[in-house]
Parts: C-alpha cells; sequence; structure tokens
C-alpha cells in the first residue's frame, strides 16, 4: 500500500440542472461481465438519489439512437482484447457513432495476460481511439482504465502463486496487476489533460479511508475480480459524477 491518500467527488456535488442535462445525453457504453456490475451500481445509485433519470437500455441498434438513453452492451470475446477493439469500432462504424453524444468501453481484468504484449495492444487501442475521433469530431470519447484484480495473502495468496506456476507449467494464461498496470499508466500518460480519464483501476484500487494499492480493495469484490454491492456502488458513483462534467 503506498502513503498517498486520494478523495473522489460525490454525487451530492453535482447540481439537478447537470443531471436534467445528462438524461438528455446519448451514451454508449461497451463492456463484458464488470461492466454489468458497474450498470448495476448506476442503477442502484438512481433508485437512491431520485433527481438522477437515465434511460438504460441493453442495446447495439442504432434505431434505438433516435431517444435519449444509456445504451450498453457486450463488445468482443474475453481474453481477447483486440476483439473488444475492433468490436467497439464496429459498432460506432455501423450508425451509433454518428447519434451518440458520450461513448466508452473497457477491456476487463481477464484481457491482460503474463504473455500481453502490452505496448502493441496499446498501440492498437490508441490507434483505433484516434480514427474514431477523426470520424467523429463531436463526440465526447471517454478513455477507461483497466479493472484490477484482489491479491490474495497469507495461505490463500501462497496458493494463489502454486496455481500461477503449475498454470505457466501447463500453458494456460497467467493474471496478474503488473501487466494491467502497465497498460493503464500507458493510457494516463497519453490521455491526462487531453481527453476524459475514467480511472476504473485507480477507484478499485483505493480503500475508503484515502490509502491506495496496486491492487482491487478486497472490500470491493466478490470472487476478486468482479465488483460487489460496495464495490459497484463506488466505481458507478464515480462514472455518474464523470459523465455530468463531461457535458
Amino acid at each position: 500500500m503506498t502513503e498517498k491518500n486520494l478523495s473522489f467527488p460525490s454525487i451530492k456535488d453535482v447540481q439537478d440542472s447537470s443531471w436534467e442535462k445528462l438524461a438528455q445525453m446519448k451514451i454508449f457504453f461497451g463492456h463484458q461481465s464488470v461492466g454489468y456490475n458497474i450498470i448495476d451500481g448506476v442503477k442502484d445509485l438512481m433508485q437512491e438519489n431520485p433527481q438522477i433519470k437515465l434511460n438504460i437500455l441493453e442495446t447495439d441498434n442504432p434505431s434505438d439512437f433516435n431517444t435519449s438513453l444509456f445504451a450498453h452492451f457486450k463488445v468482443g470475446k474475453n481474453g481477447y482484447p483486440d476483439s473488444k477493439i475492433k468490436a467497439f469500432e464496429d459498432f460506432l462504424t455501423r450508425g451509433i457513432g454518428d447519434k451518440a453524444d458520450i461513448i466508452f468501453f473497457k477491456l476487463c481484468y481477464v484481457d491482460l495476460t503474463a504473455s500481453t504484449n502490452v505496448q502493441n495492444l496499446f498501440e492498437n487501442y490508441k490507434g483505433t481511439m484516434s480514427r474514431l475521433k477523426e470520424l467523429y469530431p463531436e463526440t465526447n470519447f471517454i478513455h477507461v482504465t483497466v479493472p484490477l484484480t484482489s491479491e490474495a495473502i497469507g495461505v490463500k495468496g501462497c496458493l494463489k502463486k502454486a496455481k500461477d506456476l503449475i498454470k505457466k507449467v501447463i500453458g494456460k494464461p497467467v493474471y496478474n496487476n503488473i501487466i494491467r498496470n502497465q497498460f493503464n499508466e500507458m493510457l494516463r500518460k497519453e490521455y491526462e489533460g487531453k481527453a476524459h480519464i475514467f480511472d476504473l483501476a485507480k477507484i478499485e484500487s483505493t480503500f475508503p479511508d484515502g490509502k491506495t494499492s496496486y491492487a482491487m480493495v478486497p472490500d470491493y469484490t466478490y470472487d476478486g475480480g468482479h465488483l460487489n454491492e460496495a464495490g459497484r456502488k463506488k466505481v458507478a458513483e464515480q462514472l455518474l459524477v464523470l459523465l455530468a462534467d463531461v457535458l
């Protein structure tokens, strides 16, 4: 754990007029399973904060973007990050890119393994996002860091290391936060101060008291990778605050 303490803005800091404006927007979010956790967190917060009124719909149909909505849909295949980048680009060029006001997608923790060429993956991501920004210059693109996993300690940590070693021997992929954090640092360095960044990894790795680490906070997950109720609400709150700020 580092000594740095972080604090995040609150939904309570956002004016009602910003929520009203956000409700009129057309948003597209591409994801896989952790994305569903985040969407559930958004729904949780909407129940608790009636001033937030979003039309959440699971769809990749461009015709649905003729009205205001917060659309989300699965992109690509888990374990194949390039397939997600390509699927995201395809969704936009089929018609969503011409209609959406805010667009973003996320890779998953299972997409980066010990054998991932992080530089090549980021270059593919950066090149794709650059092309899309040229095609849709009026669209607000948000860049999302790769989510992390919670690292086991003690006996569980030793067992995990043993399992990872076995995976390496038999040729199965080994996942770790080192690779994810490398990608995330590239993303921050490239887009910080130039575009909106939703730093999912930073949110996941910050304890309630503001202390930070390089892994997901254990209290935010039910299985080491997916978000539990506390985790999904923490992440969803920061996403909503960012979306309101984008406009």
